[in-house]
């Protein structure tokens, strides 16, 4: 399920182009006026976190690679576009993710070189237990299997550790020290920046929905929204909440875009206690929420991991209810006493955008043999970006079917969450 070790890139291959995407990313990113005469190997379309590392590795399997975006990367309405994404590799008895996640970050690792500010803080991840807790107690073996640094802390231990914690209900949890944070909207930037490093063009663009009343077979080109058109062999749309727009027929009942609050609590003054270098970031699966340290004075965030109601990414308003701010305020509460009576200093609105069940969505279009579908990432995508990237790029190239695991006919239309 693994990228083939004919793609993977080396660490000096990664730092030569981060240099020249740093270069890159210096400079403005301006809409290329396309001829009807230009064609590409392969079309992208979506400039978030999966699209831009697939046209990266694509470029870096020697393709001639467009990538198109309606918004930029890392703009406000992507899924890619929040300040923070957590990365962290304990997937339960999910093998696949747990070693995507962790090859990935030496991925990530690698592009962001020793830039600064850092685009990786290696806070460590606590994931916290009760009792019995299958999903965690699983996570232990998948985790020294595939040899990722780990610890199990009992409560005691728990409590010595990160006394910011009001335990509860908490028996133990894992802790990955070698986990941390990703600066989701700046890195995935810097991804397309090394993209047009590495030779793909970027264009500004809106891609219209794909003819799917037309005859069956191979696509010519991408009709953008002010007449131009992106001619390609092979499309890849990897456009997240988008997705079920563009191919309605196929996607309009199987990516589920949803609607997701998240909140910035303001420690108190001079208290460091929630800072990134004395407090991990952390995963309450059984109450669906999780947090993250106060990186960049931003905040402590802290976001419900359960799945909100329907979002239009185009005309969704990003403002969060008083029914969300009292949720987060009673858990902040509960978990963290000091923080019980600290304001609220910033707040978002994102979106997931997930399959059936979680699982990725990485598969031809059922009608369209060289066009590919890549999203149902959101809740856990992000940190999955290089492997998915790579995964992607190998499949484009070598033509071969996917894994069941993220293949079209295993996502059904009503939601069964089961990857977390």
């Amino acid at each position: 399920m693994l990228p083939s070790r004919g793609m993977r890139t080396s660490r000096r291959q990664f730092i030569t182009v981060a240099a020249g995407a740093a270069a890159v990313a210096s400079t403005r990113v301006h809409a290329v006026r396309q001829t009807s005469a230009d064609a590409y190997d392969v079309v992208v379309v979506g400039a978030g976190v999966f699209g831009s590392w697939s046209a990266y590795h694509l470029a870096n399997a020697g393709k001639r690679v467009a990538l198109v975006d309606a918004y930029g990367p890392g703009n406000s309405r992507a899924s890619s576009g929040g300040e923070t994404r957590i990365i962290r590799s304990a997937y339960g008895a999910n093998e696949t993710y747990t070693r995507w996640s962790w090859r990935s970050l030496e991925q990530w690792k690698a592009l962001f070189g020793q830039a600064q500010p850092p685009y990786f803080h290696e806070t460590g991840v606590l994931f916290l237990a009760r009792t019995t807790d299958p999903q965690t107690e699983a996570s232990l073996t998948t985790l020294t299997r595939v040899g990722v640094p780990h610890e199990r802390l009992e409560r005691a231990e728990l409590g010595r550790r990160f006394p910011q914690f009001n335990f509860g209900q908490i028996q133990w949890a894992i802790h990955e020290p070698k986990g941390g944070v990703l600066m989701a909207r700046r890195a995935v930037q810097l991804v397309q920046a090394a993209a047009r490093a590495a030779g793909v063009v970027y264009i500004d663009g809106r891609a219209r929905p794909i003819s799917e009343t037309a005859s069956d077979g191979p696509l010519d080109a991408v009709e953008l929204g002010d007449g131009r058109t992106v001619r390609g062999a092979a499309f890849v749309f990897a456009c997240g909440p988008w997705l079920p727009k563009v191919c309605p027929s196929v996607l309009g009942g199987r990516i589920f875009p949803t609607r997701q609050e998240v909140f910035y609590v303001g420690p108190p003054a001079g208290d460091v206690r929630f800072g990134a270098s004395s407090i991990p970031a952390w995963i309450d699966f059984a109450e669906e929420i999780y947090g993250l340290p106060d990186i960049e004075r931003k905040g402590f965030k802290i976001a419900p991991d359960r799945h909100g109601v329907p979002f239009d990414p185009d005309t969704g308003e990003r403002v969060v209810t008083a029914a969300g701010r009292q949720a987060v305020r009673a858990y902040v509460a509960k978990r963290f006493p000091a923080l019980a009576r600290q304001p609220f200093v910033a707040s978002e609105v994102c979106q997931y955008e997930n399959t059936s069940n979680g699982d990725f969505l990485i598969d031809r279009h059922s009608e369209r043999p060289n066009v590919w579908l890549v999203g149902g990432g959101s809740g856990h995508g992000f940190k999955h970006g290089p492997a998915v990237g790579q995964y992607v790029a190998e499949h484009v190239v070598s033509g071969a079917a996917p894994e069941p695991l993220f293949s079209l006919a295993t996502k059904a239309t009503r939601q069964r969450r089961s990857v977390f």
